[in-house]
């Protein structure tokens, strides 16, 4: 049965979490008691090994490591090992542990299981264009079922960095730029990964990255330099990260970049200042790969053994690969440069995460061979991988109604993606298979389409190289169609850590292929499979129809064929602004007025405001943008007040029908702006988002209900407040919505 309501997978996993505990779980003492009383029998060397994490030889994410881990585990100078996967694997490199080490503490796999495990879903950039938090947690729930089912136990997700360049290759990885759709969606998936009980055999440790402000590298550059003040840090980019405390994350990791000067893995600010002591996080933190490291180069530390001891002072509990803790620590430890204590706590916080886990009370818990035999792809991880792919779907451009495309038509398919396996899955795709398991759009459109003479497939050219050989071939086919649908993008490793570009056009020749097609007069549906909002003008002024597809996971040719054929009505909405070229970047929404604000063409003084004298200020595409195919209607905004005091709640309504010929769903967006502040505030900031199915023709009112908590902001005092004064509503389908009323908040 074709899988549709997210809501009752999460449900019977909730129904089903303790009939999935080990069944050779031993019974020990409670926690506190238990870890106390392995650490009064630990030596500090013991402890040291504890703060280690290397890498095995699987996925390679980062510099290699020179050191040996097998020796290193069997002298129990290792607490976790990177990039070990399979039942196989794991429990071989456990019982290597368990049989060699004094104390027979286990050890802790991590992976990088970002958007799934080996069931791949759309990257997360695509998935947050569903505005969709049910789906969110859900496939953090499988990617964890799966995962858990292979030996690993803990995952290097949600990455929550908040980004408004698209330049940099990460923002495939995060959920766009706005912090509170970016705070709700990393809620979700800590739920989805780690559930209500760790104990179970279908959760993993989540991790919260990069801790903080990655997303802000200067340039887009990745690895690069961030500044700002601390009132743009705690309003922008640390809210996301708040919220997955709140939701129970037990793991952080640190960023690469620094703030302000100082590199976040030895920042007592951020680390032990505001994670540790403000937000009251009893978790974990472990570096980013080879962090303690790099503030050598950054110019912090002058040598690895000066960074070790920064990155413990400022509350970095283990060393991600780079080996300073187990070299050094020891040594700093009898200079007095770290403290016992200092080591105890960051050793008690990891111990205490493989006990939830139930690693001591089974070391092998995790590694059941039938078990994860039995639950890799099920067929209901891959139905609901399919569905949240068509939820990500957003489609940009329709003139015409050239979409949904008719059965009956002859489409000509064409474009370096048309058949691809490779790329469709995305970066950061785990141990998802692709060749022969993906679906690509070609395998999607002939599951669809029994006639096969309605639909022809040529590439006519590739992503990068510059050969025009296979060009005539798609022309003539394309001749011959009806519609022409060009699916076309990046290489799947063009997006992602280290893969900042500056040009942010369609690569290679595909635009010039675009404009060779275009002389048929032909409609063209261009389809886009890439991780990153690009630069679009051409194509928006030359195509009839664009459907942003990203990489949208294993079963994404299926998405993308049924999205482009109606059988599913694209619904998705951007997580992050397109802009008209590179040169308007940084660019997002929620901007600040200037003293010279420019108000558009209708200006009649334009030149000296803050503006562009080459192309307008405003987006190819804003933020919370996305059409259907059909159309939706808002009228009758009202609030329940004109004026409200710090204790009420104003309820704000609005009527949203669906006045085309679909059924469809819309996500009606809520947007506050504070007209004054004692600092300037954001021309728009979004406060809630509701995601509504409506039948052709249906109406419903929408309701949403905001208080004096919903609008404050760090004034001029850096205090946490609301402030008295006039307020402007604004809802609709997209952040360039005009319907608006006003209300005063007074004391």
């Amino acid at each position: 049965m074709k899988y549709t309501k997210t809501a009752l997978f999460l449900l019977a996993f909730s129904l089903s979490v303790h009939a999935q505990k080990g069944k050779n779980d031993k019974k020990i003492k409670p926690r506190e008691e238990f870890v106390t009383e392995l650490m009064g029998k630990m030596t500090i060397d013991e402890k040291i090994g504890q703060l280690v994490q290397f890498t095995a030889d699987g996925t390679i994410t980062g510099p290699k490591s020179g050191n040996n881990f097998i020796d290193e585990i069997k002298k129990g100078n290792v607490g976790s090992i990177l990039n070990a996967t399979g039942v196989e694997y794991t429990r071989k490199l456990q019982k290597l542990n368990m049989d060699n080490s004094r104390l027979k503490i286990p050890l802790l796999f991590g992976y990088d299981v970002i958007h799934g495990y080996r069931t791949i879903f759309p990257i997360t950039l695509g998935e947050a264009a569903s505005w969709d938090l049910k789906a969110a947690e859900l496939s953090a729930r499988i990617a964890a079922e799966e995962a858990a089912a292979s030996g690993v136990h803990w995952t290097f997700a949600p990455m929550v960095d908040i980004s408004r360049d698209p330049r940099w290759g990460r923002v495939s990885e995060g959920s766009g730029e706005d912090t509170y759709l970016g705070s709700k969606l990393a809620f979700a998936r800590v739920r989805g990964f780690q559930g209500n009980d760790l104990m179970s055999l279908q959760t993993i440790l989540a991790c919260t990255k990069h801790f903080a402000a990655y997303g802000a590298a200067e340039a887009g550059r990745d690895y690069n330099t961030v500044d700002m003040s601390e009132r743009v840090l705690r309003e922008t980019y640390l809210p996301p990260f708040k919220a997955t405390v709140d939701a129970g994350v037990r793991t952080f990791m640190t960023s690469f970049n620094e703030i302000s000067g100082v590199p976040s893995t030895g920042s007592k600010f951020l680390v032990n200042g505001v994670l540790k002591t403000e937000w009251n996080f009893d978790g974990f933190v472990v570096t980013d790969y080879t962090g303690i490291n790099e503030m050598v180069p950054h110019g912090y530390a002058k040598d690895n053994q000066h960074a070790g001891e920064l990155a413990l002072t400022a509350g970095v509990d283990m060393d991600m690969v780079g080996g300073v803790y187990l070299k050094n620590l020891k040594k700093s430890l009898d200079e007095g440069k770290v403290t016992m204590a200092q080591i105890d706590d960051a050793c008690r916080r990891i111990l205490e995460a493989k006990y939830d886990l139930g690693l001591f009370h089974d070391p092998y818990r995790y590694n059941d061979e039938k078990r994860e035999k039995a639950t890799i792809t099920k067929k209901e991880y891959l139905d609901a991988a399919l569905d949240i792919a068509n939820k990500s779907m957003v489609l940009l451009k329709n003139d015409n109604n050239v979409l949904p495309l008719k059965k009956d038509q002859k489409v000509a398919f064409v474009g370096p993606l048309i058949s691809d396996e490779w790329n469709i899955i995305g970066s950061w795709a785990a141990t998802g298979d692709r060749y022969g398991f993906a679906v690509s759009l070609q395998e999607g459109v002939n599951n669809l389409i029994k006639d096969k003479s309605k639909v022809s497939f040529e590439k006519g050219v590739e992503i990068l190289k510059d050969d025009r050989s296979m060009m005539a071939k798609a022309i003539e086919s394309a001749r011959n169609a009806d519609v022409i649908v060009a699916v076309m993008g990046e290489f799947e490793n063009m997006t992602g850590e280290a893969a900042s570009r500056t040009n942010i056009d369609l690569p290679g020749i595909q635009k010039e292929f675009l404009a060779e097609l275009k002389k048929l007069n032909k409609p063209i549906v261009l389809v886009l499979l890439n991780g990153r909002p690009l630069t679009l003008t051409w194509e928006n002024d030359n195509m009839d129809a664009i459907l942003e597809a990203w990489w949208p996971g294993t079963m994404g040719g299926d998405a993308i064929a049924q999205t482009l054929y109606g059988v599913s009505n694209p619904s998705g909405k951007l997580p992050m602004t397109f802009p008209r070229n590179v040169g308007q970047v940084p660019l997002y929404y929620n901007h600040k007025n200037t003293g010279r604000p420019y108000l558009g063409k209708s200006d009649p003084e334009q030149k000296y405001k803050s503006r562009y004298i080459d192309v307008d200020n405003s987006p190819l595409y804003p933020f919370g943008y996305g059409l259907s195919y059909t159309t939706f209607s808002y009228s009758n905004l009202k609030l329940s007040s004109d004026k409200i005091n710090f204790t009420d709640k104003l309820k704000i309504s609005v009527e949203v029908a669906n006045t085309g010929n679909y059924d469809g769903e819309e996500v009606v967006q809520l947007y506050i702006q504070d007209k004054v502040g004692t600092v300037t505030r954001p021309v728009r900031e979004l406060k809630g988002f509701e995601k509504i199915a409506l039948k052709k023709g249906e109406k419903k009112t929408v309701e949403f209900e905001i208080s004096a908590d919903d609008l404050r902001f760090y004034n001029i005092d850096m205090d946490f407040v609301a402030e008295p004064g006039d307020f402007e509503v604004f809802v609709g389908g997209s952040s360039a919505t005009e319907m608006n009323n006003k209300f005063v908040l007074v004391r």
